[in-house]
């Protein structure tokens, strides 16, 4: 899969027993996180994301198997 800059993403959290990330743990955790914007491409299957304040302990750069496309909010009327 390709992205391309400024598309949105959401970014997969592998979770770890006994930790508790992104504010639950458990069966409850989230499996994704984001949206997040793409800054630009590293390599042919690696990303640099714009992430929140909130994750500046993270990398900032992602394999694409830990991205998934982000579709937006679906509006109903």
């Amino acid at each position: 899969m390709t992205f391309h800059a400024s598309e949105q993403v959401l970014l997969k959290v592998s979770p770890i027993k006994g930790v508790m990330r992104f504010g639950k743990k458990g069966k409850i955790s989230p499996r994704y996180i984001g949206p997040f914007g793409i800054f630009d491409c590293v390599g042919s299957v690696a990303y640099r994301l714009a992430l929140s304040p909130s994750l500046s302990g993270v990398h900032l750069v992602f394999h694409v198997s830990m991205l998934k496309k982000y579709h937006g909010a679906k509006i109903t009327s």
